[in-house]
């Protein structure tokens, strides 16, 4: 989905007064899921900040990237307590069933897959998040199963 003028305007907002870099740029990555150069080119003249710091802060917070993702974020835990409970077995199984690696994005856009340090969720350990959704104690057992449900549009219809 290449951005088009008036929808990054209308993303921006027509009153620039006051308004955050933050905000503005989580409007885009919602909507976009990345950060379009064109977005960080045409925010930086409408907000008048120096494009350097649009793209510092783009580039400082792990919620955004700079290239597109897939319709669902999966975040797989490696953080201490996630990965003494054997999360590094399950991240292999999220690896082996998409054919994806930690940065990277399937072929049809349908997955990206991250690794993060911490979810704060370590008494559930090991832990996955799709698109906010907590999926504690997985294994990599689980892991197929929990996938097919976005892949098949399944999501949510019932809790983890």
């Amino acid at each position: 989905m290449e951005p088009e003028p008036t929808d990054l305007a209308a993303l921006i907002g027509e009153h620039d007064d006051g308004v955050s870099l933050l905000s503005v740029l989580e409007r885009i990555q919602a909507h976009y899921r990345y950060l379009p150069q064109e977005a960080m080119i045409l925010v930086s003249e409408r907000l008048g900040l120096p494009l350097s710091q649009v793209y510092s802060v783009a580039t400082f917070y792990h919620a955004f990237s700079l290239k597109p993702r897939g319709e669902h974020l999966i975040s797989v835990c490696q953080g201490t307590a996630c990965h003494v409970r054997g999360s590094a077995r399950v991240l292999e199984a999220v690896v082996k069933t998409l054919g994806i690696h930690p940065g990277e994005t399937t072929p049809d856009n349908k997955f990206s897959l991250q690794t993060v340090n911490c979810l704060g969720a370590c008494a559930l350990g090991p832990v996955v998040v799709i698109d906010g959704q907590h999926y504690g104690l997985m294994s990599p057992a689980r892991v197929g199963a929990v996938l097919a449900k976005y892949r098949d549009g399944r999501a949510g219809s019932d809790t983890p």
